[in-house]
């Protein structure tokens, strides 16, 4: 139903690359596929990850069991999200689920905006400012359309179309269930430090260099055993100093959120 609107979406992409592709710094790359490409591939990933944490015991589901767990989350990413910063707030559903895995310090967003949260990274962290920030920088993948990005530059774009108009449906599949984990570039992880501390200012609550605050945290507990989100993040030393220089340029540093949601959070889990 949806593949008409696909194709001349692509097609309009098209002429906007050709009009204006030069103007943008490659580092933030541009897709050449439309929002729908985000938000099919999106569903695909949640839903495989939803089948395997569930399959596992691990998924929090909304049930009655957990809405205190999921209400006090919701706070945070809802804060984030209504930051009036976010391009495709009303396009993608932005929803959270949280998976029970205590020993993995993790959180990821796929295309389209579906956002999970491991519960070790919740106990891992010391503040709230910390959780909105992680939380912010993995909106900022979806949001900048980092994943999309990323395939089209490994794919090229009329394999991507293929997969996206129906034609290969078995293959769309398999790069649907591994996207939940696909590892960035250096510049798409500055680009997302970047936005989560944009992000944070707009919500006029947190202090917008939490993100800092987690990476500070993740080098003190040194190189033996890091945590995962450290490790497939490189680079953390200057990722604080670049994170803390934009929050001072912002003007947006010195705020410190109560953390007393956060504890409350730590113990439902």
């Amino acid at each position: 139903m949806k593949r008409p609107f696909l194709q001349v979406s692509l097609f309009l992409s098209l002429g906007a690359l050709a009009a204006t592709g030069a103007a943008h710094p490659p580092y933030q790359g541009f897709s050449l596929l439309s929002i729908e490409t985000d938000k099919t591939l999106g569903a695909q990933v949640a839903a495989q990850t939803d089948s395997t944490y569930r399959a596992k015991g691990q998924l929090l589901d909304r049930n009655s069991k957990n809405a205190r767990a999921y209400q006090l989350l919701d706070a945070v990413v809802n804060r984030v999200l209504n930051s009036g910063q976010i391009t495709y707030r009303k396009d993608f559903p932005w929803d959270v689920k949280i998976i029970k895995d205590d020993a993995t310090q993790n959180a990821f967003a796929t295309p389209g905006g579906h956002i999970y949260v491991y519960s070790g990274l919740i106990k891992y962290l010391d503040s709230e400012d910390q959780l909105a920030g992680v939380i912010g920088h993995e909106i900022a993948h979806a949001d900048r359309r980092h994943s999309v990005k990323s395939l089209q530059k490994q794919m090229g774009v009329s394999i991507l179309m293929s997969l996206v108009l129906g034609q290969n449906p078995n293959q769309l599949a398999q790069i649907a269930a591994g996207l939940g984990q696909l590892k960035f570039s250096r510049d798409y992880e500055r680009e997302a430090d970047n936005y989560s501390v944009a992000y944070l200012k707009g919500t006029n609550y947190y202090s917008c260099d939490g993100t800092a605050g987690f990476f500070i945290k993740a080098e003190k507990a040194g190189q033996s055993n890091p945590p995962e989100f450290l490790s497939t993040h490189p680079n953390p030393g200057a990722r604080i100093s670049s994170i803390q220089a934009r929050a001072k340029q912002l003007g947006c540093t010195g705020r410190s959120s109560s953390s007393t949601n956060l504890t409350e959070l730590k113990k439902l889990l």
